[in-house]
């Protein structure tokens, strides 16, 4: 019974092939654009993270997620995690692990866990200016900034020509 397999020719094909090795280099990490303590060189984003961790937390959560969580739900789980365990860095460092690996960053000054849970506005106030020095305006979110996106490189409404008569 033929099983339509051919047994011998899978290896004369190996036995002609030349042999090339791939080298790939590893990519390192690249750092990230401000410091961990670099917290005031944006005010703005140093107070409302001061004040309102979850606000942060929210808008930097929407952009991390590309819009399929909302700003708001994610600051209001932000918010529940902290006062029922007082343990939100556990969440937040999540997001943090995320933003790194979409924009290869390294972890730094030591694990995300770490940073969240030892100094967790000042890694929150880092994510929101690394997501906006990378051009993203935090206070209208995804769709946001994908609109306005599309609407620097939309197709301009055709002229029409002279009128005549």
């Amino acid at each position: 019974m033929a099983t339509g397999v051919a047994g011998s020719s899978s290896t004369a094909n190996q036995v002609n092939r030349p042999k090339t090795t791939l080298h790939i280099q590893p990519q390192t990490p690249a750092p990230w654009s401000t410091g961990l303590c670099d917290c005031c060189d944006d005010f703005s984003s140093c107070c409302l993270t001061c004040w309102c961790p979850c606000v942060t937390f929210g808008r930097i959560a929407e952009i991390v997620d590309r819009g399929s969580t909302s700003c708001g739900v994610s600051g209001a789980l932000y918010t529940l995690i902290l006062c029922m365990t007082g343990c939100s860095c556990l969440y937040s460092c999540f997001y943090r692990s995320k933003l790194r690996g979409q924009f290869f960053l390294e972890e730094s000054p030591c694990t995300d866990c770490c940073v969240h849970c030892c100094c967790g506005e000042c890694a929150l106030c880092q994510e929101y200016r690394e997501l906006k020095n990378r051009g993203f305006d935090m206070s209208i979110g995804w769709h946001g900034n994908m609109e306005r996106q599309n609407r620097g490189v939309a197709i301009p409404p055709a002229v029409q020509g002279d009128m005549s008569r």
